[in-house]
């Protein structure tokens, strides 16, 4: 299993550490329901082609929303999981949204040569919906319910396919 998420940068670019120290690092992979209740966020994502979608209109069914990118191992170590997810669960919506910034043209090349066919390439390359998460690593992810109510969020890589996993995932309703 791993025990960390990406921040990108290294060296004096590296993304700042928490104060938390030790304690940050435990709480890789924990659930955290300190937001439970929150209201899905009204931001606007779009394709490499232009196309646009209003995260605020998927509520009705539960949603399950993951960021991440290409540059993060824990992060694509991830994808066939959560493609497996939106393939065998209709009832929850898998949304992937990446936060790559340099490359937006090859995001759906990469998820098609990775033999990820579910998950619908979803940008946001102003990174604004990281920032309303504060989402401090990739792979995070915020798991809503069918009224738009967020159940849990998580930090770093999960095992999408564990037993665990599934019961969180049945929470939502």
């Amino acid at each position: 299993m791993l025990l960390a998420g990406c921040d990108r940068q290294s060296g004096d670019k590296a993304q700042p550490q928490t104060s938390a120290g030790a304690s940050a690092a435990a709480a890789v992979g924990s659930i955290d329901r300190g937001h439970k209740g929150s209201a899905l966020p009204d931001f606007q994502l779009k394709d490499q082609a232009g196309k646009e979608l209003d995260l605020a209109s998927l509520k009705g069914k539960p949603l399950l929303i993951n960021l991440w990118a290409t540059w993060c191992g824990p992060c694509i170590a991830e994808l066939p999981k959560l493609d497996a997810i939106a393939a065998n669960n209709p009832a929850i919506k898998v949304l992937t949204i990446d936060q790559d910034t340099e490359k937006l043209d090859m995001v759906a090349k990469f998820l098609t040569e990775r033999g990820v066919t579910r998950l619908e390439p979803w940008l946001n390359p102003d990174n604004s919906v990281m920032f309303h998460y504060e989402a401090e690593m990739l792979p995070t992810t915020v798991l809503y319910d069918s009224a738009g109510k967020e159940v849990w969020r998580t930090s770093g890589p999960r095992d999408w396919a564990s037993a665990e996993t599934t019961a969180l995932l049945a929470e939502a309703k």
